[in-house]
């Protein structure tokens, strides 16, 4: 079932092509009829990857195996294989018997061992994946498989998602420039550990996967793991990160290569405008929601009132119904476990302080805040009084549209 684009879409942009990294997608059938919902990646000898996957203790078998085969190959990768419409979560012997025979599949083509191949799916949950679809169609993926398909990968990976995800940065290593390319999708099931369905970004960069593997989980924290739609942390979250190796600057050895700085800015850009599209694109979303916990006693504090904050269905829906009711904050800060002098806490929404130091501020007039909450984009600050340490989270509403897509959602 189709359904309308979310009014918060963001166009695709022209997504860079990276040296070393070729893309096809096909249709599998196996779940969606008429469109794409496999996808073949292939990259050159040497590429280096790093993950960051779901903290769900009920992973897919894709998870489980991208996690023993990044291991095992010390981060080698060759290939990829995703498709869309079946998670392979739940599936016990059958799902892991699913990944290695598409892993098999793939390694034949791509002339490597089957641990260097890594493997995603995204879909429902609880039903055997018919594997030989998506193998029968890679031979073809394979040949078709070029370095300008990302625009088409992102659409074959989508699910409930209304728009494709993807962006591209370049970045200086010495004096060479470096191209970073992304896409992702999710919409639903999203919360922090990770805050995202399925997300695959390669460069062209030259760099040790123990040093992806660093810089990738640093730029995750600040970004996918500050966003939730829903609070529900998906079973089958995956980032992979690839480094095809192909720009000609100079070697990266050390931990803390200062060389990696801009390459490291660059990439916490691009994972933000991808997790930010993913809350965009929430399960009936009509707001954006940015919330700015300061005034903690630690970064780990204003984080757990800010994931409280953006959490609370009573704060969503009453954003979503487009009701200043600034009470609902208070009483998520209060539920959220942090320890908080009630009388220092202040409130704002849109820039406009309606609670100061534990009390309604004099005078305040909910005007403004109203013409505000009936926009796209929706801010509300924190200061808990208590401390240095802040904290950035964003959100979305919970509208009946969440209802209907999720109601729908195996029929």
């Amino acid at each position: 079932m189709a359904h309308p684009v979310s009014p918060l879409a963001v166009p695709l942009p022209t997504l860079a092509p990276i040296a070393g990294a070729r893309l096809a997608i096909g249709e599998g059938g196996i779940r969606y009829q008429g469109r794409p919902d496999v996808l073949y990646a292939e990259f050159a000898p040497g590429t280096t990857s790093a993950g960051v996957f779901t903290s769900n203790r009920c992973p897919g078998a894709p998870v489980d195996w991208c996690r023993a085969a990044l291991k095992a190959g010390r981060g080698q990768v060759r290939a990829l294989v995703v498709n869309a419409g079946n998670a392979n979560v739940f599936t016990g012997r059958a799902g892991r018997a699913s990944c290695a025979r598409t892993a098999a599949a793939a390694a034949k083509l791509a002339g490597c061992g089957a641990k260097e191949v890594m493997l995603a799916s995204t879909g429902v949950i609880g039903q055997t994946l018919p594997d030989d679809r998506i193998t029968a169609i890679l031979p073809a993926l394979h040949q078709a498989a070029q370095e300008d398909a990302w625009a088409d990968a992102a659409r074959a990976i989508m699910t409930t998602d209304t728009f494709a995800k993807g962006a591209s940065r370049t970045a200086r290593i010495g004096r060479r420039t470096v191209t970073i390319t992304g896409i992702a999708k999710g919409s639903g099931m999203i919360a922090p550990d990770m805050a995202t369905m399925l997300c695959f970004i390669a460069t062209d960069a030259q760099i040790p996967a123990s040093l992806l593997a660093r810089r990738l989980k640093q730029g995750i924290a600040g970004s996918f793991n500050s966003t939730t739609v829903d609070s529900d942390t998906s079973t089958s979250d995956t980032v992979l990160l690839f480094a095809t190796g192909q720009a000609k600057h100079p070697r990266i050895t050390a931990r803390d290569d200062a060389m990696l700085k801009d390459f490291g800015s660059a990439l916490d850009e691009l994972l933000m405008e991808l997790a930010l599209a993913v809350v965009r694109d929430g399960e009936g979303a009509q707001k954006l929601i940015r919330i700015d916990v300061a005034g903690a006693r630690s970064a780990e504090g204003a984080r757990r009132v800010a994931l409280a904050i953006a959490n609370s269905p009573l704060i969503k829906t009453a954003i979503a119904g487009e009701d200043a009711n600034w009470g609902r904050v208070v009483m998520a800060v209060g539920k959220s476990g942090e320890r908080v002098n009630r009388d220092r806490l202040s409130i704002a929404m849109g820039g406009v302080w309606m609670a100061r130091n534990g009390t309604v501020v004099d005078g305040y007039d909910e005007a403004p805040v109203v013409a505000h909450i009936r926009g796209r984009e929706i801010h509300i600050e924190v200061d808990l009084g208590g401390g240095s340490a802040r904290s950035t989270v964003f959100t979305c509403d919970l509208t009946h549209g969440y209802i209907d897509i999720n109601a729908s959602y195996r029929s």
